[in-house]
């Protein structure tokens, strides 16, 4: 067992990225991409950062800014205030807050997972994430 953190990488606000990026850690998207993600680690999708994908697959996926396109969070997906969301929502949990623009269906995944993550704040649960996955 480790107490060593996930890496988390960070798409700055200059950067484009047109492709199919996959990952296994952390990513924060705060410039533009367009294309698919495939990953098994947390996303999150900052304010400042639009995103137009085929799909967009990751464990969490946290969206503070535009998405269009398909969205899967196989644990969960947390829609914050003032974000933009223009496609269809696969997951097993979802927290959607006030003045967010929705616009696609929503379908519950039936594997739940056996932690309650909307009981804490986003930054403890990305940090319960990190530790957690680098206990395994």
């Amino acid at each position: 067992m480790t107490n060593e953190l996930l890496n988390e990488t960070v798409f700055g606000q200059e950067t484009e990225f047109d492709g199919v990026l996959n990952f296994t850690d952390n990513l924060v998207i705060t410039g533009r991409f367009n294309g698919t993600i495939d990953a098994s680690g947390a996303l999150e999708i900052e304010r400042t950062a639009i995103c137009t994908v085929d799909k967009m697959i990751a464990k969490s996926i946290v969206v503070y800014g535009r998405v269009t396109g398909d969205i899967e969070g196989t644990e969960r997906v947390e829609l914050c205030k003032g974000c933009k969301v223009k496609g269809d929502i696969r997951t097993a949990n979802l927290r959607i807050a006030e003045n967010v623009e929705f616009e696609g269906q929503v379908y519950m995944l039936d594997d739940v997972p056996d932690i309650n993550i909307f009981s804490v704040a986003s930054t403890e649960f990305k940090n319960a994430i990190r530790t957690k996955s680098s206990e395994s």
